[in-house]
């Protein structure tokens, strides 16, 4: 009779696909399942994770259940795959050892410091107490320390350091959060920190973190090892110790982003809504660009001259709490951490010249040791630089990258179809490259620009480092369609190397692109891309374009009206040129050397009339030069992009004016020429009003060329593409005017829209056209 009233025992296997390895997912599974009293196994492989339970049916599904509802705090899933297993002769729920095999899992970002892990070093009893390199399952380095899957010490640079017995109960034990913890370690068996001069010699002190902050409290510019990559800091507040960083890394206006305690710190410099308030205590801890109060360029004079955004970032590794810490008097628990901390520091990347980020102990003493006065390093190895993401918060309060990098890279961004595997290698500014896999697209971080040879070896080093992490063998090349462009010809070398076919992408159509891939748009779209600059189709200079897309084919509708750039590429670093330019198209050449009080004035007024070296372009980008150039706001750029960035927190601080109704043609052509809204400017007193119409003529303008294309073409889907569209001004009017006409608008979300996400676009291009046939 008991036989017959036995519980039915059922066994069940799950294949368990996401960000699943490293991140606390198998002893949480076996917690799980004991506290269920099921019996099987969970074990890492190249697929992911495997699972096996065996127990009671109901508590089977409640295990399941459970398993979505409960995920530690890194883990994601993105598929749970079930089958029903034969019964086996389990007692007890174990977890394996991990296995290889085709890796089809995902690679963990770095993760901020877990609230467990700040308690811990701000315990005096703690045995990590003040100790810079603690971690768990739930935080700390992952990507860049990590060679290849599946994600085990041996694969990481921890697997130098042997550890302790008790750090090894923790390591072995299921029920102890630091169960396979990769990077564990505590004072006596992990990584040490050493502070050296800026030959690279050791300071003899008793405390390297107390040494660091005496010396950036006295104003002095250290560098520090993070997670990454090194940082350059300094006290935000020393006006001295800012203008010599400036000077010595030769970054003469770009804003500093800096780092505070905590929100709390924050309060006197920016405004903080709640949903920047998220992204700053968010897991991924990038800076947020935040609205500066009055009061900000007081207290941080030149950290971020003439913005109206300050870039902000809370600490998010051990040895960054531990400097505020150490400022604060070494205060026995957390309650200090709700306080306003005074210390705030300028946490700028480590590249001089614009070169990669440094990450090496050896290369920072090469390289920073003219800029910084002394080096905080460790002993643990960083496998892969990785800079600090920059995002704002655009439509819906939802996160808008600037820069995509440390904390979000490289998780993968779902596309709609499966295709073949893509190597995308993006373009010349702000590159990153991309690595498609089955129905994923694997962003890298933010590599640079390739305007310097140390750049384009970050780009091999990058590339070499994704495909071996996602053990992925592209079937296809994709580039820009520059063939100067170092990504380019790496391109070109690489698909001959490994006999692939490679394909070229125009620009713009990449663009447009990126923002269809991650949304999982299908069918033809109406692109409108708004840039700096890109190789046209016809070899032209491309800008402001708009496009209907429709898979990997793209054809050109419209175009900004074209304006001269006398002098080529230099007129984009002088803007003073591009308004030469528009009085020229005005037929206003005589004030050229009357209004713009420059020695080459009279040589631009003689190349524009005799059109000698005076390239044209369709470039958005460009024509807000133009309008910086004839509103006195810049006539020289000191970094790319400063004179709109400039043009646009003038706006912002005008406030809101009325179009100027008769600012724009457009023509038959599609031709939207803007040369109206440029005389007006001329008679504009004050650069604050005149970039207020300016920014409010060009929406009204950009708003009524779209709908007029969009009834041509029959579209209602919009894209937004392009570096021009970080100008919130810009976006967020644009979207107002376009969505009450019932068109459907889409922007950049989980890629910049600048040409960071380029990549993005060519391998999802590439796809569509193997998929095609198209050449």
């Amino acid at each position: 009779m008991s036989a017959l009233l036995a519980p039915e025992i059922a066994r069940r296997r799950l294949r368990v696909r996401g960000q699943v390895q490293g991140v606390g997912f198998r002893p949480f599974v076996f917690r799980l399942a004991t506290d269920l009293a099921l019996a099987g196994r969970v074990l890492n492989d190249g697929a992911g994770v495997e699972i096996e339970v065996q127990g009671d049916p109901e508590l089977i599904d409640r295990f399941v259940d459970r398993l979505r509802s409960e995920l530690p705090r890194l883990a994601r899933i993105d598929s749970v795959e079930s089958q029903e297993s034969p019964v086996l002769n389990d007692r007890a729920f174990v977890i394996e050892a991990s296995r290889g095999g085709v890796v089809t899992t995902g690679v963990t970002p770095d993760a901020a410091i877990c609230p467990d892990c700040v308690s811990e070093i701000f315990e005096p009893s703690n045995r990590r107490w003040r100790y810079a390199f603690t971690n768990c399952t739930h935080c700390g380095p992952r990507y860049t320390i990590t060679a290849g899957l599946p994600y085990d010490r041996p694969q990481t640079s921890m697997a130098k350091f042997t550890q302790c017995p008790a750090c090894q109960r923790e390591y072995e034990s299921p029920r102890d959060r630091r169960f396979h913890a990769q990077p564990n370690a505590c004072p006596l068996c992990g990584p040490r920190l050493a502070l050296w001069d800026a030959a690279g010699h050791p300071i003899d002190c008793d405390d390297p973190l107390a040494a660091t902050v005496e010396r950036l409290e006295a104003g002095e510019v250290v560098a520090l090892k993070g997670l990454g990559g090194f940082h350059l800091a300094c006290d935000a507040r020393n006006a001295d110790a800012v203008t010599r960083l400036r000077a010595r890394k030769q970054r003469e206006e770009k804003p500093f982003a800096v780092m505070v305690a905590n929100l709390a710190s924050l309060a006197e410099f920016a405004e903080c809504s709640e949903a920047n308030r998220a992204l700053l205590e968010s897991v991924e801890r990038p800076i947020v660009l935040l609205p500066k109060l009055p009061g900000c360029d007081t207290e941080m004079p030149g950290v971020a001259p003439g913005m109206t955004s300050l870039g902000a970032m809370l600490p998010y590794t051990p040895l960054q709490f531990l400097l505020f810490h150490e400022a604060a008097g070494r205060p026995a628990g957390t309650a200090w951490l709700d306080e306003p901390q005074p210390l705030v520091l300028v946490m700028t990347s480590a590249n001089p010249g614009g070169e990669p980020l440094v990450i090496g102990n050896d290369e920072a003493v090469r390289r920073l040791g003219g800029i910084a006065d002394a080096l905080l390093v460790h002993n643990r190895e960083i496998l892969i630089r990785c800079d600090d993401s920059v995002v704002r918060t655009a439509a819906g309060n939802a996160p808008a990258f600037l820069r995509r990098a440390r904390g979000y890279t490289p998780a993968p961004i779902r596309l709609s179809t499966v295709g073949p595997a893509v190597l995308a290698v993006g373009g010349y500014l702000k590159n990153t490259v991309c690595v498609t896999r089955g129905n994923e697209a694997f962003l890298s971080q933010h590599i640079g620009s390739l305007d310097n040879a140390p750049t384009c070896a970050a780009l091999d080093e990058s590339v070499r480092h994704l495909l071996d992490v996602l053990e992925v063998e592209p079937e296809i090349a994709a580039h820009d369609l520059h063939p100067d462009f170092y990504s380019t010809r790496f391109a070109a070398r690489f698909a001959a190397a490994h006999s692939l076919p490679c394909i070229g992408v125009q620009h713009h159509h990449a663009h447009i692109a990126a923002v269809i891939a991650e949304h999982r748009l299908e069918g033809p779209v109406l692109g409108i891309a708004l840039d700096g600059v890109g190789l046209g189709d016809d070899g032209g200079i491309w800008g402001g374009e708009l496009l209907r897309v429709e898979g990997a084919k793209s054809h050109r509708i419209g175009h900004l009206r074209e304006l001269p750039l006398p002098g080529g590429d230099r007129a984009a670093r002088e803007p003073w040129r591009l308004a030469a330019g528009v009085l020229h198209l005005l037929d206003r050449p005589e004030e050229i050397e009357q209004r713009l009080d420059e020695p080459a004035a009279p040589t631009v007024h003689q190349m524009l009339q005799q059109g000698v070296n005076t390239p044209l372009t369709s470039s958005m980008g460009r024509w807000f030069d133009a309008a910086a150039g004839l509103l006195g706001v810049r006539h020289r750029q000191s970094y790319e992009g400063q004179a709109p960035m400039l043009l646009e927190g003038l706006a912002a601080r005008h406030g809101t004016v009325a179009p100027l109704a008769d600012g724009w043609t457009i023509g038959d052509d599609g031709t939207l020429d803007l040369l109206p809204l440029a005389a007006t400017l001329l008679e504009i007193s004050g650069p604050a009003r005149g970039a207020a119409l300016f920014h409010a003529t060009l929406t009204e303008a950009l708003a009524e060329w779209v709908l007029r294309a969009s009834r041509e073409q029959r579209l209602t889907t919009v894209v937004f593409g392009g570096g021009c569209f970080m100008n919130q001004i810009l976006a967020r009017g644009l979207r107002a005017r376009l969505a009450p006409a019932g068109l459907a608008v889409f922007e950049a979300a989980q890629a910049p829209p600048n040409d960071g996400g380029l990549a993005l676009g060519q391998a999802w291009v590439a796809q569509r056209a193997a998929t095609a046939g198209v050449n």
